[in-house]
Parts: structure tokens; sequence; C-alpha cells
């Protein structure tokens, strides 16, 4: 087969966005210089949550996980000399997804772009938020309203752009089965689908299924995960046709994009990545039938913190290989008629069908949040036990641990530091953007917000005036907040012990004898500081200490320093445990440090755990931080087993 005559590949994107919008623009640019064909924007944790760069829970988060865009001058920056109509952009946002289009909307007009025209897709999966990464804002009955009010006005304005890509990827990062991912992302679509009718015309509907997206998660079982994908496509294209009673078959296609999984890669031998990276794209390049429309590939080395260019552009060269080097593309689906896949693939779909009914019989996705938050919880625990256990193998983790020192990580450089000043120049440059506006303008387009928010008018046109106005994403989410409420949602962690208990019978004991010596039960407080909702370490720490005989005190996530201190006040543990992962430890633990010192609770042990490079951990026990853990230290017992020592320890 000719090469003109070869089918195009998958869109080529890389996850990225850090420090500033002027910072990040730089590396798109060369990213699109080295041939990747679309782009995928990480915002940082304050944009994603609703908050400007400046307020209390911004401290330490600016910049960290992505790029911070406070207004439409940030906007600006981060797309400069990029043309919007010409560009395919994936933004990953989600409870203020409303605003970032409507930033991007603006941005693209000053571009002098025919905003029919634009294509791209915003994430706008909210209901997975409240599983798994907990950058929810709302309660999910307006959530959801806002998802399906970016659908509406797209189809009218933007008709070429995703209003929803409903995520599962981070479904299967909390833990999530195959049939637990297939499940629940199906249902959060169906959700949105439901919700959507009432602001669709009739006629325009299917072509509005026809729009929605997914975006999932490509695990190393990559056989299983090549089911997966086809158990989605024949599974939705059976939603959308009995459900929704869709007769085109291109509106009934399953579209998705992909990023292979962050979950397995390890921080030991991290040089395994690669291999991992590249088995775990196969499994959504290879049966055609089941392809993804868009794959972006993590660096083998972000499980050691934020990827250089040169390790985004190795990812980036992984997935050009196999288009253009390998003859893939020239092949029909090779797993057609296969007995062992089609075996699996009916398996998978069985098992999600099972969860469906069960979903649907709660009263659908939204009312099913604390079912699903609990079976994620549960499932993850079982994962984790299987690790170690030695059930299933982690090659450098849980065996073959022996090896030499990678040269890839010797030295100064290995992995990319956020730029320290980074913070500070945003906020100065925010302050400067509030000085300059129109500030009567700007409070009229936030009132006229506010007022759409709670008429049920759709938000777009307000938030879009609002961006044009001048207003910061803080005031946007402020506005939302008091519209509609805030919320905190489930955590999935119950204070009952659970029946798992098999391994566990030695440190039991260790903590009912260190109970009896103190007079009450052993008593451990997580908490997580900062914006950071990757909640699974907390979840596994607290479920663990719970089913070892430990009192637990867990509130979930988005606590200040200060709210952990009060909370520490008033439940007097033994041990405080902080998990962060969004690389924010150092301000955050400092701070808290110092609100312990000042209320006198110097004497309780604190831990922490994240993505802590050996440096930080050695300044955090500076601190006073007793023990420091991080993603190599999967072996839940001995954490367990560290903290009864901390509590028993002569000088407790």
């Amino acid at each position: 087969m000719s090469a003109s005559n070869t089918p195009r590949p998958w869109l080529f994107r890389t996850y990225a966005g850090h420090s500033t919008a002027a910072a990040s623009n730089a590396l798109y640019r060369d990213n699109l210089a080295k041939g990747q064909t679309g782009l995928s924007v990480a915002f940082d944790l304050p944009t994603q949550t609703g908050y400007d760069s400046d307020h209390e829970l911004a401290r330490g988060e600016v910049g960290k996980v992505g790029v911070p865009v406070s207004h439409l001058g940030d906007m600006r920056a981060l797309f400069a000399d990029i043309p919007l109509e010409q560009m395919n952009t994936s933004m990953t946002i989600n409870a203020t997804a409303p605003w970032l289009l409507a930033l991007y909307i603006a941005a693209a007009g000053e571009q002098g772009a025919d905003v029919s025209k634009l294509q791209g897709t915003v994430q706008n999966d909210i209901i997975k938020e409240y599983l798994s990464r907990g950058t929810y804002i709302c309660p999910p009955k307006p959530s959801l309203r806002m998802i399906t009010d970016i659908a509406a006005y797209t189809r009218e304005h933007l008709p070429k752009w995703n209003p929803m890509n409903v995520c599962s990827y981070h479904l299967q990062e909390a833990g999530a089965t195959p049939e637990e991912e297939l499940a629940f992302a199906l249902a959060t679509a169906t959700a949105v689908l439901d919700d959507m009718k009432g602001k669709v015309p009739d006629e325009h509907f299917p072509a509005m299924v026809g729009r929605i997206s997914f975006f999932v998660n490509a695990g190393i079982r990559f056989v299983t995960e090549m089911c997966k994908m086809r158990a989605f496509v024949e599974l939705w294209d059976e939603i959308t046709r009995e459900r929704y009673g869709v007769k085109d078959p291109k509106f009934r296609r399953f579209r998705y994009g992909v990023q292979v999984n962050s979950l397995g890669l390890t921080e030991q031998q991290p040089e395994n990545n690669v291999y991992r990276i590249l088995i775990e794209m196969l499994a959504v390049t290879l049966s055609k039938n089941a392809r993804a429309r868009a794959v972006q590939l993590p660096a083998w080395n972000e499980a050691l913190g934020l990827p250089r260019p040169w390790d985004q552009q190795w990812s980036l060269r992984m997935q050009q290989i196999l288009a253009y080097e390998t003859d893939l593309l020239e092949y029909d689906d090779l797993f057609d008629g296969n007995p062992a896949i089609t075996r699996k693939v009916e398996e998978l779909k069985s098992g999600a069908r099972a969860e469906l009914s069960q979903i649907d019989g709660m009263g659908g996705a939204v009312a099913a949040i604390d079912y699903m938050k609990s079976r994620l919880v549960e499932s993850n625990a079982a994962r984790i036990a299987k690790i170690e256990a030695r059930e299933t193998t982690v090659v450098g983790v849980n065996r073959w641990t022996e090896a030499a020192p990678s040269p890839l990580t010797a030295g100064d450089g290995s992995i990319m530091v956020a730029d320290p000043a980074a913070e500070a120049d945003q906020i100065a440059r925010l302050n400067a953007w509030r000085e300059a506006r129109d500030e009567a303008a700007v409070q009229k387009a936030l009132a006229d917000l506010r007022a759409a928010a709670k008429s049920g008018e759709n938000i777009m046109p307000a938030s879009i005036a609002a961006a044009r106005a001048g207003a910061t994403t803080g005031e946007w989410g402020a506005m939302v907040r008091d519209a509609f409420g805030q919320y905190r949602g489930p955590t999935g962690v119950s204070k009952n012990p659970s029946n798992r208990t098999q391994g566990l019978e030695e440190i039991r004991a260790q903590v009912d004898a260190v109970s009896d010596r103190l007079g009450r039960r052993l008593k451990l407080l997580v908490g997580k500081p900062g914006l950071d909702g990757h909640s699974n370490g907390a979840e596994q720490i607290a479920t663990r200490a719970r089913d070892c005989g430990m009192d637990i005190t867990y509130d979930g996530i988005r606590m200040t320093p200060a709210e952990i201190v009060e909370s520490a006040k008033k439940d007097d543990p033994h041990v405080i445990g902080l998990s962060i992962l969004s690389g924010s430890h150092i301000p955050l633990i400092a701070d808290l440090m110092q609100q312990l010192k000042d209320a006198g609770l110097t004497d309780i042990p604190v831990i922490a755990g994240g993505i802590i490079p050996d440096d930080d951990a050695e300044d955090l026990r500076k601190m006073g931080v007793a023990r420091v853990y991080t993603p190599k230290d999967f072996e839940l017992n001995r954490i367990m087993a560290d903290i009864v020592t901390l509590v028993d320890s002569p000088n407790q």
C-alpha cells in the first residue's frame, strides 16, 4: 500500500503545561515543531478548582501540575503564535470547563479566528471528579447542568467541538477493574445524554450523541485492555442504538483518546517504564476497529517528577515510529474472529452490564456516586494487596529489585523542577491585570453571570462576556459557588472495620498492645492539605490503618493546614499522616508544622507521603517530619508498623 493510501494516524499529543502561560507556550510550539499534531493542556490545581493564584488554598500549587490561567491575558499568552483556528486542542478541565472554554473562545476571537471552526475537546466530566480526582466545585446536579450547557452552546456555535470527554482514565488510576471502568464511564455518559435531551432539539440530538467522546486508560495487561476497548465500542453502539434510538452508525461511533497508565509507572528502575508505555500503547492502536483517535503518552520519569522536554520528545517519537515506520496502518483489524478475544470481550461486556444495571437501579450515575466511590476504594485495596503478596508481579518493585544504577537518573537535571519564582511572577501579573481592567464592567459581568446561574439560563454566554470583560478564574468560581453552593464528596472510606484481615494478624496484635498501654485506641489522622485531589494514597493508608485496628480520622481532600491542625486539636490523634502528590509538599508541610508548634502540638509525630525527591525528603525531616514515604514504599504494612513504633517509642 502506498504512503498516500495509508490511513492517517491518530492525533499525536503530549499532556503538558507548567510554571506560567509563557513557559507553556514555548513548550507547545517546540513540541509542534517536533511533529506533535494536537495540543493537550494541563492546568494547575487552582485553575482546575476555580481559585486565583493568590488564594490561600493555591499556596504552593501555582504552576506545579499544569499551567495557571487566571484571566484572558494568561490565555492569550498560552496560545500566542499558535493559530487556534487550525489547531485541535484538548483541555483537561472539568469543574471550570465553562470558564476555560469561554477564555479559549475569547482568545480565539482576538486572533481573528472563525469560532465555528474551532476544533478540540473539554474534558468536562465532573462525575469522575467526585470518584477519583477531586477537582469538583459544586454539588452533582448543578455540575451536570453546566456540562450540558456547554453541549448545547457548542452545538449552536462550535459544531466541531467535543463538549464532553467522558473520562475513565482516572477511574482505573483509582483502582477500577475493567468492568467497573466500562460501567462507570458509560453510566456517566448516559447521565449526561439524559440531561441533554431537554436542551437540544430532537432533530439535532443524534448528532450531539456523536459529539460525545471518551478519554481512557490503557494498563499493562494489554490483551485485557485491548478487549476492554473493543467492549467499549460494542457497548456504546448498543446503548446509543437501543436507549437513544440513534440510527446513523457514524453518530454511534465510539470516539476516544487515551493516555496510557501513569499509575503503573515505577520510581524503582524507572527506565523500565519505557517498555511499559510502549506495550500499553499497543492496546489502543493494534485493533483497528477499536483504535484511539488521539494518543498521549506519559514520559518514562513521571513517577519521579515533571518530565523535561527531551523526555516528552522520547514519548512522541514512540508514537511516530509505530505509525510511520511499521506497517500497522496498512491492515484491517488483526483480531476480528479471534475466539479468545471474542470470549474476553463478551466477559467484560457481561460484567459491565451487571454494574450498569446496579447503577440504573439506584437512579443513575449521580445518585450512585457514593456507591461507585466505595467500590473504587475497595478495588484499589485489593489491587495493592495483590502487589504486596506478590500475586501481581511488578518488575523492579516486588521482584527482581536488584539492579545497576540507572544512568538516566544520574546527576542534576534528570527531572524538571518547577521554577520557584513562577508563583510570585504569576501573582504579580494577576495583580497588574486587576489594576488595569475596567472594574465596573467586570462587576456587571459577574452579576450577570450569577443571575444566569441562578435563573437556569445557559452559563456559557455570561461566562464569555465575563472573560472578555476581564474577570478572573477565582471570581468566576466564587460566583458559581455562591449560586450553587459548595460540596464535599464522599471519601469512600468507612470507619467500620472490613473483613480484610488476612496477613494483618501480627500488626493487629501490635496495635492492640499499644492501644492497651495508651488506655485508648491508637488514632491516626490522615490529612490532604492543599488542592491535590489525587486521594488514592490517603484512602489506602486510612483503609489499611482501619483494618489494622486503628481509630482513623479522614475528612477527605482540599484541607488547609489550619483545618488539619484544628482537627488534631479536636480528635487528639497519636500520629498525623499527610498525603500530597502535587509537588507542593515543602510549603504546605512547613506551614502545617509551624501551626502545630504554635498550637503546642509538637508531641504528635507527623509522617508524609507523595512524589518527594530525596533532597526534599531531607528538608522535611529537618522540619521535624518523622517519616517520609514515596511510591517505592508500596508495602502498607511496613508503614503501619512504623506508625506503631512511633507511638510506642519512649519519646512519645
